[in-house]
This record gives C-alpha cells, sequence and structure tokens, in this order.
C-alpha cells in the first residue's frame, strides 16, 4: 500500500475547522513535493475537493501549490474516474464579462465503498458514499468466533447489501480490534476472538472480487475523524477507542502513526491508576479489563441493574433513572478521562476524540471525563463526531475512503 509522503514546504498554523470552512486558503490539504508526484498531487487536488467543494479550480491550485493547468488536468482525470464533477457556476447579479468559473464538487452519486467492522459479539457491514455517509448497513451476530465462519457472514451480507444498492463498489475497508498488520491485511493477534495470525485481506478478497484494506478500528476511526468529523485540519489527533476493545491511534498533518508491524496504539495493558480488575496479564488494573463494555455489564448484573451483556441495557437503565446504572457510567467515564490525561500527558496532541458509549450519550459522563482530564485541557476533548448506530459502520468504510484519498488513481482495479 503506498505511502503518505511528507510535505516539504511550511506550514501555517493550524485553524480550527471553523475557519477552514470561512477561509479556503487556511486549508490543511498538503501542498505537493513527493517523487510520485502524479500520485500525491491528485490526491491533494482530491482532498481539497472533498474539503471545500463546490471549489473553483483557481482556488484548489491556490490550495495545493499546483500550477492551474495541473489542477485542470486532475479535474478532468479525476471526473473522468468518476470522482469528481462540475457544480452549477454560482449565480451572479448583472452580466458578467468572459467564461464563467465552473466549481467543481466530489461526485458522491456513482461509486460506494464498502465498510466492514469486526466486533467481538457482531460483525458491521455497511457501504459509505464518498463523503462517508453510511447508506445501508446491517450487523451480523457470531454464532462463533471461528473466523471462516465470521468472515463468511460478512460476505455474505455485503453482497446482499451491494444487490439492492444497485451502485458499483470501488473497495472494501475492515476495521477489527486487536492487533492488525495494516501492510500484511492480518489480523496478528485479537485475544478476546481468539484470532490469530487470520489473513482477511486474502480471505475476503478472494471471495468478494474486490480490493481489501484492513486496519485497526481505532487507526480507522482517527481517519474518519481527519477526513469527514469535526477534527478535520487538527495538526495533531488522538482518538482513544473504549468498547470490549481499549485501543488507541494517533496522527499528525503527515497520516496516522502505525510503527514496525502495526503494533502503534495498543494500549490494553497500560497500568490505570484507582484500577481495581485483576487482568489475564498477572496485573490489576489493566486499561483494558478496567474500562471494557465487559466490566461494565458485569458490573451492572453484580448490582443487579441488567441481565445480559449489551452496555446499552446500562444507558437505557441510567436514562430511566437507575442510580446505580448512572454510578456505573459516570464512574467509567471518569477512568477514561484518567487514560486520556495520561496519553496527553505523553503525546501531547492538539485535540483528544473518544468513542466511548456514556461519552458519546449522556453530558454527566462527558463531563467527569473532561474533569479528570483537566480545566487546562478539558476543551480539546470531544466525544466522536459520528453517531452511535453509524459509528462501526464508518470506521469500517473509512479504511477503504482513507485508501482512495491517498491514491484516488490506484485505489481501484476500475481506475486502471
Amino acid at each position: 500500500m503506498p505511502r503518505t509522503a511528507t510535505p516539504r514546504t511550511r506550514t501555517p498554523a493550524v485553524p480550527s475547522s471553523a475557519t477552514v470552512a470561512a477561509d479556503p486558503s487556511a486549508s490543511p490539504v498538503p501542498r505537493v513535493a513527493d517523487p510520485d508526484r502524479r500520485r500525491t498531487s491528485a490526491s491533494a487536488v482530491l482532498r481539497s475537493v472533498l474539503e471545500h467543494g463546490p471549489v473553483a479550480r483557481s482556488t484548489v491550485a491556490r490550495l495545493t501549490g499546483l500550477s492551474p493547468a495541473a489542477v485542470t488536468e486532475h479535474c478532468a482525470r479525476l471526473a473522468g474516474l468518476g470522482l469528481v464533477r462540475e457544480a452549477a457556476p454560482p449565480r451572479t447579479a448583472g452580466a458578467r464579462v468572459g467564461r464563467p468559473h465552473v466549481p467543481v464538487e466530489l461526485d458522491d452519486t456513482g461509486f460506494v465503498v464498502a465498510g466492514v467492522h469486526v466486533a467481538v459479539p457482531y460483525t458491521t457491514v455497511a457501504l459509505l458514499d464518498l463523503r462517508g455517509r453510511v447508506l445501508a448497513r446491517r450487523e451480523v451476530k457470531h454464532a462463533s468466533a471461528d473466523p471462516a465462519r465470521v468472515l463468511s457472514g460478512a460476505v455474505d451480507a455485503l453482497q446482499a447489501l451491494l444487490t439492492r444498492a444497485g451502485r458499483p463498489a470501488l473497495n472494501v475497508g475492515v476495521a477489527v480490534g486487536g492487533w492488525v498488520d495494516r501492510d500484511s491485511g492480518t489480523v496478528v493477534e485479537h485475544p478476546l476472538l481468539g484470532w490469530r495470525d487470520v489473513p482477511v485481506r486474502e480471505q475476503l478478497g478472494a471471495r468478494t472480487g474486490l480490493p481489501v484494506h484492513v486496519d485497526g478500528h481505532a487507526r480507522a476511526l482517527v481517519n474518519a475523524e481527519r477526513l469527514f468529523g469535526r477534527a478535520r485540519g487538527s495538526g495533531s489527533l488522538l482518538h482513544l477507542f473504549v468498547g470490549n476493545v481499549v485501543d488507541a491511534a494517533f496522527a499528525t498533518r503527515d497520516g496516522v502513526h502505525h510503527g514496525p508491524r502495526s503494533q502503534a496504539g495498543a494500549i490494553a495493558h497500560l497500568p490505570l491508576a484507582g484500577g481495581s480488575e485483576p487482568c489475564g496479564c498477572g496485573r490489576v488494573g489493566c486499561l483494558q479489563v478496567e474500562l471494557s463494555e465487559r466490566t461494565l455489564c458485569r458490573r451492572a448484573r453484580e448490582a443487579g441493574v441488567v441481565d445480559g451483556a449489551n452496555p446499552m441495557r446500562v444507558v437505557a437503565a441510567a436514562a430511566g433513572g437507575h442510580p446505580v446504572a448512572v454510578r456505573l457510567l459516570v464512574e467509567r467515564a471518569r477512568m477514561v478521562g484518567r487514560a486520556a490525561a495520561l496519553l496527553l500527558d505523553v503525546l501531547n496532541p492538539e485535540r483528544v476524540v473518544v468513542t466511548e458509549v456514556g461519552a458519546m450519550l449522556r453530558a454527566d459522563c462527558l463531563a467527569a471525563l473532561r474533569e479528570e482530564v483537566g480545566a487546562a485541557r478539558a476543551d480539546c476533548v470531544a466525544p466522536t463526531s459520528f453517531p452511535l448506530d453509524s459509528v462501526l459502520a464508518v470506521a469500517g468504510g473509512a479504511v477503504a475512503l482513507d485508501v482512495l484519498f491517498r491514491d484516488p488513481l490506484g485505489a481501484s482495479p476500475r481506475f486502471n
């Protein structure tokens, strides 16, 4: 998979996303200085159209540092591939001399991408448009954690969605927790599923006939935030995912940090001050056992709040005024804030995004999380940009869309 190049030009101070929208000249799109200029230039143009479209080609040239002729050529190529289109020219009062500037915008009516997110109890399969919007999705419960059965069920559900959609898919993105090697498309280790060295890319590619890209779900969601979320334009971004699996991802303007064999972000066994849960590693208070949804649900069962292992039942009980459910969610959010504070101390990102059910749905949980982070840094911490019912679908699709926006000319065999 091609790597994103490091920009060589001087980068100005990073504006907020609101400033970017108001002032296109402040775009975070990287300027181009790469040996593979054709690929990198096409990526810069497509990113500019995504972020600012409908946008004039002259503005794209200013944003990217490319010549107007180069931008015109790339826009024509991208339009020929079905990725951008000309938009209606803006209305102007009175007569205007000369040819009007016809803006370009992302063409979100043709292709879709497929997203697959493998969680512990179920797999979410979805179709997304090129703006990262979920068009259709389905959850497939796991009758078994056997990887062949899980992936086969995902393919069957995906094919059903594609048949109904009537739109061609460019590629498939797969997001999974645990240790995921992006370069080989392999789930190296997922302890909760019992997976080791599962060749996900190979197996899904053989069944779907489409390019398949695989990554960890925290890295997938940090890319979603950078492409489509409220954190777009941030100079550096930390994403903390708290579900059954607890992991993190860190991105700068140059891209997401993966590390050797994509092991970056493995925080499951970081010690959490105040933790009391015994971990299988032999220690007490590791992040994952302390914060996981399994632990939350077990504590709720022991307190007589709910039955089963669905965290949404705890949320529903809290919404109904059950004081123990409220306490469990707020205490968990506070511990998530403690973990976020630890990672803030180490990485010092500009922004932190948290995907955790309490912080996403309850103001008291978000307040507890931010209080633990501390007043000086509380404003930089926010819940995910995506709704609870679509965040996992977005994670899978973001793996595919990240590839498209990094290399639009080579993202699919359809373009060759």
